[in-house]
């Protein structure tokens, strides 16, 4: 069976359509979780990656391998933020949103503003599938929608037709309507299709009925697009001006797996992951795994425990140990980050955080790990604490976040999200030659000298600027030493219980981490006018939110400062200048005041929390709202 032959998207006006230029568009595909919209959504999202626009995005799926087909807990989306300028999130509200059922209408039209577009599939708009999603009526026929530019097509039917010729059941065949839908939105921004056909080719390469039935799926809805009488306009979103250079599109645990390689050969270590498969980290395990190439060696532990214990052994004998998980793998993790700390080794914890407690949300986002990465262990455990802002940011993070373990040789804890794992954005690939070295300063000799004039190996004598202890690999000669559990000597390392030694000990590996500080760079403040009197301060992924909110309140005349946290412990050396220098210090999070709550205890700073723990990032709007109180009661 010969491939389908699909067509470049012709010229803007071409087809004799009206032909109408936008900044950005929000495009929103929902349906079934078996209808597959985040294939659609990626997709969509890489053709407009190869067009040059910036993007954003935001990927919205049930925890549920396959919930109640056409239920309101079955629906999926994805949503993707394309414009041609810098945008920072993948925006509030659709300008288009695609259902293809009933379930996926009434789950999102909420979100839809008045005169924005709708496509519908009708296929499914039956009295079962309407009771299902919780309609007394169709709300096709009822007038419900009429605010909206509804267009109501069976896409179901039309695919059928479609890939008649291939002798798929009809099962199959409706299968493809996502790609149905995709070429129909795609004529209707002039995206390419070219990375959509050249996917489809190489991921059905050994099914060529399935592959050619959704390459002829995606030609029809692109066609229908530039026939039919209701899609009367087409769109162009031009490309966004970027720097020169290479550019992919990544999701943040794609760019947190590629900065932890990168980190490992830029210290000349192999890379050890140990992981257990938890939503929504298991995709860094799934990308390290491919990376042997480069020294990187990936094992499937049976739990959590074994996991970080098997990273822990990988750093003990001279690698870069890493382990990946969510809020609750670091609770089962925590004794063993422990055990890191007072052994002294390096080690990369990533928390890919999600909503909780317990089992929570499991695909949702929220950023309510940090006091258990503060402060969740046994004992005086103190751990430098770093944070990745935006999905191509986790790269920098997962960098910063193992050059800090190997310096000063301790656990590091990298926190992203559900938010920042799954969005993507484009990446602007930097030369390898440019990312500063990491020196892991392997021991090679004795360091102390007894008494009586031998020379010895001390696993404790530290180095005066970094109080780092040294790293001995097992197997040097002369480097013999003894770790564990219990409490060190100073400098020779020996169990030791003597109560003067053992808070020397805690009070040393806590200024260990303090003196991070003074190899962190002074934060940076945007405060364009230098007038401001209100600093929003930040962390994690709340970066975009804050900064297009900030962003419309300049816009509008406002004075407003921001700031954003890379680094939580500890913090930069200069923030309580900072913050100091404004009358209002506001603190936005997706949870319920965390980052506040250590500014207020540090700094003694009266911090004001904006909080939301809804499973999604912050609307721009709800925050630009938020932060105009502020501005108005300490102006007024």
């Amino acid at each position: 069976m010969t491939s389908t032959q699909i067509s470049s998207p012709a010229p803007p006006g071409e087809d004799g359509k009206d032909v109408r230029h936008l900044e950005r568009v929000v495009i929103r595909f929902a349906g079934d979780s078996g209808d597959g919209m985040q294939l659609t959504g990626d997709r969509f999202t890489a053709e407009s990656a190869v067009f040059g626009n910036d993007l954003a995005t935001l990927p919205n799926f049930p925890a549920e391998i396959r919930a109640p087909q056409g239920t309101l807990a079955g629906v999926s989306s994805f949503q993707v933020h394309l414009a041609d300028h810098d945008i920072l999130t993948p925006g509030d509200a659709p300008d288009v949103l695609v259902a293809m059922n009933p379930a996926a209408l009434r789950a999102n039209v909420q979100d839809v503003p008045r005169g924005a577009t709708i496509i519908v599939d009708t296929h499914d708009f039956t009295g079962r599938n309407l009771t299902k999603a919780g309609y007394a009526s169709n709300p096709l026929e009822d007038g419900s929608l009429d605010a909206y530019q509804v267009h109501a097509v069976d896409l179901t039917g039309l695919t059928v037709g479609a890939v008649k010729e291939f002798g798929l059941s009809r099962k199959d065949a409706a299968r493809a309507k996502n790609m149905f839908s995709l070429g129909l939105v795609s004529w209707m921004y002039g995206r390419p299709l070219d990375t959509t056909v050249a996917h489809l080719r190489s991921r059905f390469a050994t099914k060529p009925a399935i592959r050619d039935a959704n390459i002829a799926a995606l030609s029809a809805g692109f066609h229908y697009g530039e026939t039919a009488e209701a899609f009367s306009v087409s769109y162009q979103v031009k490309p966004a001006p970027l720097r020169s250079g290479t550019y992919r599109n990544v999701t943040g645990n794609v760019a947190l797996s590629y900065g932890l390689v990168t980190a490992a050969r830029k210290a000349g270590l192999p890379l050890f992951l140990g992981a257990y498969p938890i939503t929504p980290a298991s995709d860094i395990l799934h990308e390290l795994s491919k990376h042997k190439r480069f020294g990187v060696v990936t094992a499937q532990l049976e739990d959590e425990i074994a996991a970080i214990g098997a990273a822990l052994g990988a750093s003990f004998g001279g690698g870069l140990g890493v382990t990946t998980t969510s809020g609750p793998g670091i609770a089962l993790k925590s004794e063993t980050i422990g055990l890191a700390v007072t052994l002294e080794l390096p080690l990369v914890v990533v928390d890919v955080q999600r909503g909780g407690p317990s089992t929570g949300l499991p695909t949702k986002t929220e950023q309510s790990d940090l006091l258990q990465a503060m402060f969740g262990r046994n004992g005086e455990a103190p751990v430098p604490v770093v944070a990745a802002q935006s999905p191509s940011d986790c790269f920098d993070a997962a960098i910063e976040a193992t050059r800090i373990a190997i310096t000063y040789r301790t656990p590091v804890m990298l926190l992203s999200d559900g938010y920042l794992a799954n969005g993507s954005e484009p990446w602007l690939v930097p030369d390898p030659r440019e990312l500063p070295a990491i020196d892991p300063d392997f021991a090679t000799g004795p360091n102390h000298e007894t008494e009586a004039g031998q020379r010895v190996f001390w696993p404790y004598r530290r180095d005066p600027d970094t109080l780092a202890r040294p790293w001995a690999v097992p197997g040097t000669p002369g480097l013999e030493h003894r770790v564990g559990g219990l409490e060190k000597g100073d400098g020779h390392g020996n169990i030791s219980y003597d109560p003067d030694n053992h808070d020397l000990m805690v009070r040393t590996r806590q200024a260990k981490i303090d003196r991070i500080a003074a190899d962190i760079p002074p934060l940076h403040v945007d405060d364009p006018s230098a007038e401001a009197r209100v600093l929003v301060l930040g962390w994690g992924s709340t970066f975009g939110p804050i900064g297009a909110a900030c962003r419309r309140i300049r816009a509008a005349g406002g004075h407003i400062a921001q700031a954003h946290l890379r680094h939580l412990n500890p913090f930069p050396s200069d923030l309580g200048d900072v913050l100091r220098r404004y009358d209002r210090v506001v603190v936005p999070e997706m949870n319920l005041g965390q980052l506040a709550l250590l500014v207020r205890a540090r700094y003694l700073v009266d911090a004001r929390g904006v909080n939301q723990v809804r499973g999604l990032p912050f609307q721009v709007g709800e925050l630009e709202q938020a932060l105009l109180t502020h501005l108005q009661e300490v102006c007024s």
